[in-house]
């Protein structure tokens, strides 16, 4: 099992590897994803997901998106897996874990750390779910 530390790594380049992995059939845990970085102005990353939750109002169907950091993360990974409901896009899925902080289990173990360059402008998902 990889165990991939997702503090000050970029989204979208945590979500293609974490991706890449699985469909090649590792079993893969990424910690500490409150921790994971958003680039991009802050004002327009909060305006967009205020605008997502508050788009489910009481006259709408469906889930609503979650709060929760390690949801988040998963919910991109997600995305860059093909179809996730059937085939090898539901076994990648299913060996992707997603935590917030770093569990018991894991301490002291090893983790990989996905180098990303950070840029100026950025926000935390932590700072994102607490709106």
């Amino acid at each position: 099992m990889k165990i991939i530390d997702g503090q000050n790594t970029i989204l979208g380049r945590l979500a293609s590897y974490v991706a890449k992995q699985a469909l090649q059939g590792e079993e893969i845990a990424v910690v500490n994803c409150e921790k994971v970085v958003i680039t991009g102005s802050r004002k327009n990353i909060e305006a967009e997901f205020f605008e997502k939750r508050h788009r489910h109002g009481h006259s709408q169907k469906g889930p609503k998106p979650s709060k929760l950091g390690e949801r988040m993360v998963k919910k991109t990974i997600r995305g860059m897996l093909p179809d996730f409901r059937m085939g090898r896009g539901r076994q990648a899925w299913k060996r992707i874990k997603c935590y917030t902080g770093i569990p018991n289990e894991f301490e002291g173990k090893k983790m990989e750390k996905i180098k990303s360059d950070k840029k100026n402008k950025f926000i935390r998902i932590e700072d994102v779910s607490k709106k």
